[in-house]
């Protein structure tokens, strides 16, 4: 096994382009990493990465190499796959990534009772609102909400999740209530914005009368945690745009209240991405199958929670 340690640890060395980034995803040590490399080189009597104290680049003997070494690996992995399949023993670390808000509320929760019922697999949660790579992040599934950015990868749809503009009582009182998003941008109103670096949408998309249109709204208010905006809007400092199932809770105290209700938000979609290789994992399809259709319910529930 200690070869295909080799060829693996190359493979992520390759795509990371980093060998501290590379030992971090597979957890070893800096020093495990360049060992294995140089123990690769030394049986393939090639140099595969040129390195110097900034930079590290495959040379082009590396560069051949990595197409060959992924398909070894997807070949041990679909093997591998087979053999957990016909035992029903799925086993493994499972890395899946999701929205902080999809994350703490759908997932998290159900995560033990998935565990309980597979308890051969590990899962490794990673919650971010910003876009992931599922290849050079090493991750087996993504869940997200929205549109997603690769078209080469595989889309489980889960729901159409409906939105609102809400805001606190005392902004709307302090402020007043906007009709529309035309009010929004007329009036000034403090939109409070999920923004991260790479982040390319900057506006907020709402029904109106002549069909789904862009308000380029704007606020002194921006993170990329949407938890974060959801605590100042409740605070009172403007007005988000949320999923109804993450916030039901707001809504149905009066904590959290409707604005421009006249041009709603366009529903947006819940889905979970995976590649197609990866599909063919047992644990992988365990996993999607398992919170897919308990997240499609929980969304639901909050839904009509929220009136």
């Amino acid at each position: 096994m200690s070869y295909l340690d080799n060829i693996r640890t190359f493979v992520r060395v390759y795509e990371l382009g980093s060998m501290s980034a590379a030992g971090r995803d597979l957890r070893i040590s800096p020093a495990v990493t360049s060992a294995r490399i140089s123990q690769l080189e030394d049986h393939l009597s090639v140099r595969l990465f040129q390195r110097t104290t900034r930079n590290l680049t495959p040379t082009e003997q590396g560069q051949a190499f990595y197409p060959g070494a992924v398909a070894v690996l997807e070949a041990v992995d679909d093997a591998e796959a087979k053999v957990m399949h016909l035992t029903e023993a799925p086993r493994g670390s499972l890395f899946v990534a999701a929205p902080f808000g999809v994350g703490r509320r759908l997932l998290a929760p159900q995560v033990p009772e998935f565990l309980a019922e597979y308890p051969e697999i590990d899962v490794r949660l990673r919650l971010t609102d910003r876009s992931v790579d599922l290849t050079t992040e090493g991750l087996d599934l993504a869940f997200f909400i929205g549109q997603p950015e690769d078209s080469t990868l595989r889309i489980r749809k889960i729901a159409d999740c409906q939105r609102v503009l809400c805001a606190a009582p005392g902004y709307v009182e302090r402020r007043g209530m906007p009709e529309s998003g035309e009010a929004l941008i007329a009036d000034g109103h403090e939109c409070l914005n999920l923004r991260f670096p790479g982040a390319t949408e900057f506006q907020w998309v709402l029904q109106t009368a002549d069909g789904p249109k862009r308000f380029a709204v704007s606020g002194q208010f921006e993170c990329d945690d949407g938890d974060v905006l959801t605590d100042w809007a409740l605070s009172g400092q403007g007005i988000v745009l949320k999923p109804v199932f993450e916030i039901a809770a707001h809504l149905k105290s009066g904590s959290l209240v409707p604005v421009a209700t006249q041009t709603p938000p366009v529903p947006v979609q819940m889905a979970c991405l995976y590649t197609h290789r990866r599909h063919q994992d047992p644990k992988t399809r365990l996993f999607m199958e398992f919170m897919t259709a308990r997240i499609g319910v929980s969304v639901r529930e909050a839904e009509k929670q929220a009136g």
